[in-house]
């Protein structure tokens, strides 16, 4: 596995722990611990986005001259992802379980399917167009502030 699909498949499974942490104290109403554990995924997957958004896709583009193919295909979802989760928020104020947890089954299947497609397409792609400055890429995308 190359740097940037290494790197960026392994910020997924972060994100997706948190997530499950969420999920798991708003399930036993422990809202205190819901709300922080939905906090950190939140942030951290804001953060993954920032890391797409600001330098991965810029890259790509601008290596590949494709702007209007799988980069804009991921931020459309990006969007998508951003609305639910504050959704999710939302309920999470108003300690309503049921509609937390069926946003969370929404934002789940949307998250599945993007990162999916990311870590088998989008990601090898930008591993082989970006060859020569993968490490650089990724630690640009290390060095942005949270």
């Amino acid at each position: 596995m190359a740097d940037i699909t290494r790197y960026m498949t392994a910020d997924h499974t972060h994100c997706d722990d948190l997530f499950a942490e969420a999920e798991n104290a708003v399930a036993s109403a422990d809202w205190q611990r819901g709300q922080t554990h939905f906090q950190a995924f939140e942030a951290a997957t804001l953060h993954h986005f920032m890391r797409e958004e600001s330098v991965l896709f810029p890259a790509f583009e601008a290596h590949t001259g494709i702007r209007h193919g799988p980069t804009e295909v991921m931020r459309g979802e990006h969007v998508e992802m951003r609305e639910t989760m504050q959704g999710m928020g939302q309920a999470l104020d108003k300690h309503a379980t049921d509609a937390y947890l069926g946003l969370a089954e929404t934002l789940l299947m949307l998250m599945r399917q993007h990162n999916l497609k990311e870590e088998q397409m989008l990601y090898p792609m930008a591993d082989r167009a970006l060859a020569d400055t993968a490490s650089e890429v990724v630690r640009q995308m290390e060095t942005l502030p949270a």
